[in-house]
């Protein structure tokens, strides 16, 4: 209890400069192929706190040849991860805390309040792309470790800090730290949860279904057949298979979701002239998948429901549809409910907040996914950003929920690794 408080106190009595950090590090505009100015931030503070920093330009070539590998760039020139190790004292557990430092796009302008990159705080908030997704959270990790250290605390366990890149286009960097050999005990994300805790964090996949229909002159299109109107068929089915794979799905973690691991087709394309019958249309969305589930199973289910259709309507005997898996790929993640980092977790959480914690499924994909099916670490997502904010116009991040998160994750962190005494 004593290490918490003067942990607790240390956070408290620096709040200002970590306030300026968070600033400093949302007025860099990390989108894709532009992180350089926040990894200096990141590389150097990690330096002057004793970390052993690993930096590297990811290496497009040699990811490509990785099965879980997808990018929408055709290189990663620009785009660096940093990762610091800050050894221990041995005999403890070692833990990973990952967060990305690449944002997306701001949008128009016009829609901003402030700069979109002004890092301008009005009132506990805090604005700017980026500043809850999701440099908040990485900034309450880094303060986690900082605090421990400042007080004199020594952990048995390895920190293994990730700063990483590409995870908004499919999680490059960090399937680039693991081919790197960055693995731990355990890891912790701090992505904007809003202060929840996400022991499940559904995948997704991008997918276009291609329909095709027969060429006519407008004005004779009774000799044609429009892609476009058997486009409803196929929305249809699309919509049977997300209720029944969505019907099973019972756990707590998903009550008051009406739609767990959604299907979503959010672009719909198809002919070419105004006088002409429309001869083909593609759909293209994203499709949730649940968590311990095969990509490949999941695949398997859009395709079979599809070519069903040819044994409903003549038409799609004739001209089936095709399906196609293109662009981004989120794998899904889970750790078990009896993990004891997830109960390190809760407890730190209880303690802090004198409160249980909201444990949810999350609703989108993270790099939890790469980091437990692939490297074999089981993850947990909690942060202390905004997800309704998140992407949108005036971005923020509530300062108070930032140092909550600090508080909470050192004392994890502690409880975890072990304190050498």
């Amino acid at each position: 209890m004593a290490n918490i408080q003067k942990v607790t106190s240390f956070i408290k009595e620096n709040r200002g400069e970590y306030i300026e950090l968070l600033q400093k590090m949302v007025r860099q505009p990390s989108k894709a192929g532009d992180e350089s100015g926040i990894q200096d931030i990141m590389e150097k503070r990690l330096r002057e706190k004793g970390f052993e920093v690993d930096r590297w330009e990811l290496d497009y070539e040699a990811l490509s040849n990785d099965k879980y590998f997808c990018a929408s760039r055709s290189d990663f020139h620009g785009s660096e991860n940093v990762v610091g190790v800050l050894k221990g004292a041995g005999g403890g557990r070692s833990l990973i805390l990952n967060g990305h430092v690449d944002v997306v796009p701001e949008g128009e302008r016009d829609q901003w309040t402030d700069d979109p990159f002004s890092g301008e705080i009005h009132g506990s908030h805090l604005y700017g792309r980026g500043s809850t997704d999701m440099k908040g959270g990485n900034l309450s990790a880094l303060l986690a470790v900082e605090a421990i250290q400042a007080v004199g605390i020594t952990l048995k366990g390895d920190i293994i800090f990730q700063s990483v890149v590409e995870e908004e286009s499919g999680g490059s960097g960090t399937l680039a730290a693991i081919d790197r050999g960055y693995t731990a005990d355990a890891a912790l994300i701090p992505e904007p949860t809003n202060m929840r805790i996400f022991p499940k964090q559904q995948g997704s996949m991008w997918f276009k279904v291609h329909i095709y229909g027969k060429s006519a002159h407008g004005g004779t299109r009774y000799e044609g057949v429009s892609a476009i109107e058997k486009v409803q068929p196929v929305l249809h089915a699309i919509l049977e298979l997300e209720k029944e794979r969505n019907e099973p799905l019972q756990s707590p973690l998903y009550e008051g979701n009406p739609i767990p691991v959604p299907i979503n087709v959010g672009k719909i394309e198809g002919g070419t002239w105004p006088s002409s019958v429309p001869d083909q249309v593609t759909l293209e969305g994203r499709m949730g998948v649940i968590p311990g589930e095969d990509l490949n199973e999941a695949k398997k289910q859009i395709e079979k429901r599809l070519a069903i259709l040819a044994d409903e309507n003549a038409w799609f005997a004739e001209s089936p549809v095709k399906v196609e898996w293109f662009g981004a790929r989120w794998l899904p993640g889970e750790i078990a409910e009896d993990h004891p980092f997830l109960q390190a977790l809760v407890e730190a959480y209880q303690s802090n907040k004198r409160e249980e914690p909201v444990q949810k499924a999350s609703p989108w994909g993270t790099d939890g996914g790469l980091l437990t099916e692939v490297g074999g670490v089981p993850s947990v997502v909690f942060g202390p950003g905004e997800t309704s904010v998140a992407h949108y116009p005036n971005e923020y991040i509530n300062m108070d929920y930032v140092f909550e998160t600090a508080e909470i994750i050192a004392q994890a962190i502690m409880d975890w690794c072990g304190v050498d005494e």
